[in-house]
């Protein structure tokens, strides 16, 4: 069975390296997947975006273990929801909320039998709860035997609004921004597949393109992601530090012809 992980934590300290040697005293046979541990320190709305992408890439089964904790040790809760296709152990602060569609149960992590420590540390939660209970799930314990069921009504939800529809197109917003600096919407690029469409931001306009090759060097262009929404790059270049926007800018595709 595999188990991912995904946090802010980075590379250059042991961190990730101990929630992995967490899973492996529970269940050496676990194999562990890092999604990524480079995520912006304290950045939910990006891990949010990251989780959503790659879920429906694993098989049946996969745990996903998700640490991006900046209340850690606080009141909020420690949940464990069980998907079409898999299952997330996470603080319930919004990680959850790009995949609540899939999910089907819920339960908030009160059962301390599946925890590394009956005292955990108010600032590793990741080792001391997150990862043993990823690994507990991956192993077969049943969701229920976790901890309390909560309602998926009440797990929180990022204020990031719906795409919708306008006159001439689909108003979004930015949602994620990646490595390369493409500023990634909330626009579901289905709807622009054989047509001629553009970006308005603001009151800039940028053609859409299929391919990066299509612009010249240093162009802003519009594109539909290998992800399936619409995004905004710059052809050898960074979108983001160009036109210095960030996650929740407002943006309007336009379908200009057939």
């Amino acid at each position: 069975m595999i188990v991912t992980l995904m946090t802010d934590f980075g590379l250059s300290d042991a961190y990730v390296g101990v929630m992995k040697g967490t899973i492996a005293q529970i269940n050496p046979r676990l194999q562990t997947i890092d999604l990524t541990h480079q995520i912006p320190p304290q950045d939910i709305t990006s891990a949010r975006f990251q989780l959503m992408t790659a879920y429906p890439y694993f098989p049946d089964g996969t745990v996903h273990v998700v640490v991006v904790d900046p209340s850690v040790g606080s009141s909020r809760r420690a949940i464990a929801v069980q998907l079409k296709a898999g299952f997330v152990v996470a603080p319930d602060n919004g990680l959850v909320s790009g995949i609540l569609e899939h999910a089907v149960a819920a339960v908030e992590l009160t059962n301390r039998k599946y925890w590394r420590s009956q005292t955990p540390s108010a600032t590793f939660h990741g080792r001391d709860i997150f990862s043993p209970v990823g690994a507990h799930l991956a192993s077969g314990v049943p969701l229920k035997e976790l901890g309390d069921e909560i309602d998926l009504n009440s797990i929180i939800k990022l204020p990031i609004p719906d795409a919708i529809a306008t006159e001439n197109g689909i108003q979004g917003v930015i949602q994620a921004i990646d490595h390369f600096g493409n500023l990634i919407t909330n626009i579901p690029g289905e709807r622009f597949f054989n047509c001629s469409w553009s970006v308005q931001i603001h009151q800039s306009i940028y053609a859409g393109h299929t391919t990066y090759a299509d612009a010249k060097v240093g162009e802003i262009i519009g594109l539909i992601g290998s992800h399936g929404w619409v995004e905004i790059a710059m052809n050898h270049g960074n979108a983001q530090s160009y036109l210095k926007l960030g996650i929740g800018t407002s943006i309007v595709t336009v379908i200009q012809s057939n």
